[in-house]
């Protein structure tokens, strides 16, 4: 039996004249990437057992403009946050989820001055606020006892200074969260900020991705969580370059409490 998911969109919800309680902000690799797909597919199962009231755009959701930014071409960065601008506006929207933290820095920090004023939350930020209202409930399950190691996403933490949110999550999963020597504000990039996804290493000795992924295997770990669908790809390549994915899963927060929740 096919799941059903239920996904409106905001040209929907303002067709019947209502305004959902957030903007869903899927983001390009939420939407495009077989891999971030799952992630997205787990934050709105949470979201539909939640009884959250959210919409996505769509069709109309266009990319941030983060990758040209961070590439250096601000003229594309700029026609594309103002299309996005112009759409968010027209729809009225005041509060922004996403579960990419290059999509959250980008919305919240550099939209603000083209004409873009929201309320943007990373999808931790969210459940864990959803968790304090007593919206969620998260039992252990699946991850009781397990030992997890949690990657700082870049433009999570030293860029935007959110380390608790993904961390209260874990541990109310019963796990056993275990700390790489670097992590919060310490903590290494993935390798694949700043446009680096998209194209090839540059000749070294070893790619960023491999040394982060060694911080994780020192904690032994079962699982490492990430809370970006950049960092996913990127430990998920060191595992696989260690031979490794057998024993250690990589999975986002929002599939951690999906899984242990049995959505």
């Amino acid at each position: 039996m096919a799941e059903i998911l239920n996904v409106p969109t905001m040209a929907e919800m303002m067709a019947q004249g209502q305004q959902p309680e957030v903007v869903f902000w899927v983001g390009c690799a939420g939407s495009f990437d077989d891999r971030a797909k799952r992630i997205t597919k787990a934050f709105v199962k949470i979201l539909n057992q939640a009884k959250v009231s959210f919409a996505v755009l769509g069709t109309e959701e266009s990319c941030t403009g983060d990758p040209a930014k961070r590439a250096g071409n601000e003229f594309l960065f700029q026609m594309q946050a103002m299309m996005n601008i112009q759409v968010l506006n027209a729809y009225e929207a005041k509060k922004i989820v996403t579960a990419c933290p290059h999509c959250f820095n980008t919305l919240k920090n550099e939209y603000p001055e083209l004409g873009g004023h929201y309320e943007v939350i990373h999808h931790t930020q969210f459940l864990k606020s959803l968790l304090d209202e007593g919206r969620l409930k998260i039992e252990g399950g699946t991850y009781k006892g397990k030992r997890i190691t949690f990657h700082d996403p870049c433009y999570l933490g030293r860029a935007n200074n959110v380390y608790e949110a993904p961390r209260a999550l874990i541990e109310k999963l019963d796990a056993e969260l275990v700390e790489m020597k670097r992590s919060r504000a310490n903590g290494l990039c993935c390798g694949a900020g700043g446009a680096q996804m998209f194209k090839e290493p540059e000749k070294g000795n070893k790619d960023v991705n491999i040394e982060r992924t060694e911080d994780a295997l020192e904690t032994k770990p079962e699982v490492i969580a990430a809370g970006c669908p950049f960092c996913n790809t990127m430990m998920t390549d060191g595992v696989k370059h260690y031979e490794k994915e057998s024993e250690i899963k990589v999975l986002d927060i929002a599939e951690l409490i999906a899984n242990a929740q049995d959505l």
